[in-house]
């Protein structure tokens, strides 16, 4: 698998904070302030494990001598093997100055300009233009929100919408209580119970014979394409609006048999579109 590092940078209040949150979300290993005189050895450290191959670090005017520091450590950092991308996000000063006042957070600058928000804002962006001038890829966030941040950031760093969306199925017993987690509360109760028979009742919806009995009658095939199609409608419209996550929580009554079949069903179906699909079943061993 390819390493890639992506190295945040850019105006104060121009959004740094919520596009690592974005890259967090998406799967990134994200470290805030990096030092660029620490950066080649932290990635070194990172090499010496398989998890690490998506990083994302924030570099800005916070740390001492950046500019100088800069270029070297990107350098280092790709004789690593890392795919460096230098992500700049800008803002013009009047929407700065709005976020600013806002917020009520104080500028790095501030103590040097007296609290002169315009200016400190000016001295930076003089400081940072030859760090613009190296980036990759740069975002003016003026008019963008949150949504559209993140929009832009698929666009750039992400092949697809596909990266971008964690899908998990969990199926759970009701009679031990709805996982807090959840976004989505699916009841398949109302479907025939495999647990009274016999030769299933020891079973699980792991097993084949379980899986084939649920699905052996016509509403049950029903309600899965009706679910399926209710998410394939959801999943866009939450990746447009920043959601990163959904959790499809199904239950049945012991969440052993039915919710099991539903969520292994769903499960599969999101894996040929999706890539980041997972599932697990919470009360699949109580009794």
């Amino acid at each position: 698998m390819e390493r890639e590092l992506v190295v945040l940078t850019g105006v104060s209040g121009a959004g740094k904070s919520t596009a690592m949150g974005f890259l967090e979300d998406v799967g990134y290993y994200c470290i805030d302030n990096m030092p660029p005189e620490l950066m080649a050895t932290f990635v070194s450290l990172l090499t010496k494990s398989d998890e690490y191959n998506k990083v994302a670090l924030v570099c800005d005017i916070r740390t001492n001598n950046v500019f100088e520091k800069f270029i070297e450590s990107i350098s280092h950092i790709e004789e690593y093997g890392y795919m460096v991308k230098v992500v700049y996000l800008d803002v013009n000063d009047k929407e700065a100055v709005k976020r600013y006042k806002l917020t009520r957070r104080k500028h790095p600058f501030a103590d040097r300009f007296n609290g002169n928000i315009q200016a400190s804002i000016t001295f930076e962006k003089e400081i940072l233009s030859s760090l613009r001038e190296r980036a990759n890829h740069i975002i003016d966030t003026s008019d963008f929100n949150p949504p559209q941040l993140r929009e832009r950031l698929t666009e750039i760093l992400l092949s697809s919408e596909n990266d971008v969306m964690n899908i998990h199925c969990m199926s759970f017993g009701f009679k031990h209580g709805i996982p807090a987690e959840a976004d989505f509360v699916i009841d398949v109760r109302c479907l025939p119970n495999p647990y009274w028979l016999d030769s299933l009742k020891t079973k699980t919806g792991l097993d084949k014979e379980v899986y084939d009995y649920v699905f052996s009658f016509d509403q049950s095939k029903e309600l899965l394409n009706k679910l399926i199609d209710f998410v394939d409608f959801l999943n866009p419209l939450y990746i447009k609006e920043g959601k990163s996550q959904i959790v499809f929580a199904i239950g049945c009554t012991g969440g052993n048999h039915r919710s099991v079949v539903f969520a292994e069903a769903l499960k599969e179906h999101f894996s040929k579109k999706w890539d980041n699909v997972s599932v697990n079943h919470r009360d699949i061993d109580r009794k």
